[in-house]
């Protein structure tokens, strides 16, 4: 991508080549923040550009398009926007930081662990540097990546990340380009990996002043739930791939990124030869020097987004799995409407889900009667499923902000801990939940205040076909995004670890995941493990030096061959903050309430 790979502001040590798309327009010119106008001259492409030795990191800047001062924009590449998504542009030099991780090694996709965080929730600080300060709990934990939900920036001072308008520059709130540099030196110094999620389905509503510069950066002929598509496939996409292929790039190249998760990629629509995820894939590859690894959110249980080129796929390398997060909380929790109304959460069927990967593979019918989607998983690796019990949509797009074990009894959680983490998919924590965090993570946001009230009434409106929330009145309790309470309400409590049940919940994840590091079920193919449902509510999974015996509902008895030594229970004492122990015979398992059991042994089957 020659022409596009240095967009925005780019100093190379001497001086600043800018460098815009602007198609559209008779003339472009670099308004500098000392009121000095520059002219860029135009490429036969509509790319504008020019070099001057004068403007160096620091200086601040906007676009002024046809020589028109009610025309004056940010840069659509901008690297740093300190005054806020409306405010000018920042010359940023990426080179300046002095990075230590020259020797890093990514960890392989089997032994990922991930941990997803919300910069500004994490801590109380809500900053880079902030997370930089947490890093040693999460070594600690037995994590080996965090995964940063959007850092572009933003309007207002509060976000999810999801409405993100500046997409090249990281969030002034949470700190400068080079902190966010240092938290991903600081992870590698520590040994783990960082993933960077990116949003490259929309934009946010406030702060994209795409359009100004050129209109074909939307395609009118697609249309998704926030309007018109992004143009992957129409006239003018070459250069909107390019555009945002740079953008992944630049987390690659400039802040040392290990991976990125893409978001809603069934929101990516394409009718062109070759599939914007592909090209994604294929650059990343030629440019990045290095392993980067590329996570897909998808929800339409395609094996084609990770089968390789030479098998007609796209080669991403992993695929956000949602449908063991919806089994089990149909079976737990007993979740039935929305998009839990397509589940039936037996044992039968959580344990097809953990041997597949996900469970709809394209033959079933869903209980609602409508024909099962997805495509069967043969040839995929069980690590190329990201599994989960919470992540920031599970939570966040719940009226309350529930998390599972807000809903379900520690016991319960317990049991459902133990199946993820020792499970050969690949696990993500959502922030908090390995000390059962008390904090909610709500759906919050800082619009102006039209926008805003638009945000909240449709916020309430979301939940309207919900029997809980067919009432008015009932929905106007739901809480409102722009109150700033609502943002506070979602940072973590970090004191909470100290208490109990909290602490020892995380002594259960920390334990877990130690034994998953020792029994690498990541590294397993398909075929070198079995999930059973030896009963009603019980979930058997044997790995070939491990047998992990979970208890969903109830009290129950599972018969088990027998000479298992017993490596865990989920009543251990150091575990259960309320010990109800589990009865471990040569021949069976007796459980009083939920609960899980490990043993060490290649003898012992259900």
């Amino acid at each position: 991508m020659p022409e596009s790979s240095n967009l925005g502001a780019h100093w190379d040590g001497r001086a600043t080549t800018f460098c815009v798309w602007a198609p559209d327009h008779r003339e472009v010119a670099v308004v500098l923040d000392d009121g000095q106008t520059r002219t860029l001259t135009q490429s036969a492409t509509g790319y504008w550009s020019a070099t001057f030795a004068d403007v160096v990191p620091g200086h601040r800047y906007r676009y002024r398009l046809d020589g028109d001062e009610a025309r004056t924009f940010p840069d659509p590449a901008s690297r740093f926007q300190p005054l806020g998504v409306h405010g000018p542009s920042a010359v940023v030099d990426p080179a300046a930081f002095a990075w230590t991780d020259a020797q890093w090694v990514a960890p392989e996709l089997p032994d990922l662990v991930f941990y997803e965080l919300h910069v500004g929730t994490f801590t109380p600080e809500g900053t880079f540097r902030g997370v930089i300060d947490r890093l040693d709990h999460l070594v600690s934990l037995g994590v080996t990546a965090i995964e940063l939900m959007p850092l572009g920036d933003f309007a207002g001072n509060r976000n999810w990340g999801y409405d993100g308008t500046a997409l090249f520059a990281p969030a002034r709130v949470y700190g400068r380009p080079d902190d966010l540099r240092a938290l991903v030196d600081a992870a590698h110094q520590r040994g783990v990996a960082v993933f960077v999620d990116v949003v490259y389905n929309h934009l946010g509503p406030d702060g994209n002043y795409l359009r100004a510069f050129c209109t074909k950066y939307f395609n009118a002929v697609h249309v998704t739930p926030w309007g018109d598509a992004i143009n992957l496939d129409g006239e003018g996409s070459r250069e909107v791939r390019r555009f945002l292929i740079e953008n992944a790039l630049r987390w690659i190249r400039e802040y040392h990124a290990d991976g990125l998760r893409l978001d809603a990629t069934h929101a990516l629509i394409d009718d062109g030869p070759e599939h914007f995820l592909a090209e994604l894939r294929r650059c990343v590859r030629a440019c990045a020097g290095r392993d980067v690894h590329l996570v897909a959110e998808d929800n339409r249980n395609l094996a084609q987004l990770v089968l390789p080129p030479e098998r007609s796929g796209f080669g991403l390398d992993a695929v956000w799995a949602d449908d063991f997060h919806h089994q089990v909380r149909v079976h737990t929790a007993h979740e039935r409407e929305g998009y839990f109304a397509e589940y039936q959460g037996t044992s039968a069927d959580i344990a097809t889900t953990l041997r597949q990967g996900w469970f709809f593979t394209g033959t079933e019918t869903a209980p609602s009667g409508s024909p099962g989607r997805g495509t069967p998983t043969v040839g995929l690796a069980p690590c190329q499923f990201v599994t989960c019990l919470q992540n920031h949509d599970q939570i966040g797009n719940r009226a309350d902000g529930a998390r599972l074990h807000h809903q379900v009894d520690f016991a319960t959680f317990r049991a459902l801990t133990t199946l993820l983490l020792l499970a050969p998919e690949t696990p993500l924590l959502f922030m908090g939940q390995e000390w059962a965090a008390t904090a909610p993570f709500l759906f919050f946001t800082d619009h102006h205040s039209t926008l805003g009230h638009q945000i909240t009434e449709g916020r309430r409106e979301e939940f309207s076909g919900f029997r809980a929330f067919a009432d008015p009145a009932r929905r106007a309790t739901i809480p409102d995004p722009q109150d700033p309470e609502t943002f506070h309400r979602s940072r973590l409590a970090w004191d909470d670890r100290q208490r109990s049940p909290h602490r020892e919940t995380l002594t259960l994840y920390q334990r877990l995941l130690a034994l998953r590091k020792q029994l690498a079920p990541g590294r397993l193919a398909a075929g070198m493990f079995d999930v059973s449902s030896p009963t009603e509510h019980a979930v058997a999974l044997r790995l070939p030096s491990a047998l992990v015996v979970a208890q969903l509902c109830g009290a129950g008895a599972v018969a088990v061959d027998p000479g298992g030594r017993t490596v865990l229970t989920t009543e251990d004492t150091d575990v259960a903050h309320d010990s109800s122990p589990i009865r471990i015979d040569d021949c069976r398992i007796t459980f009083s309430r939920p609960g899980a059991v490990v043993m060490s042994t290649s003898r012992a089957r259900p």
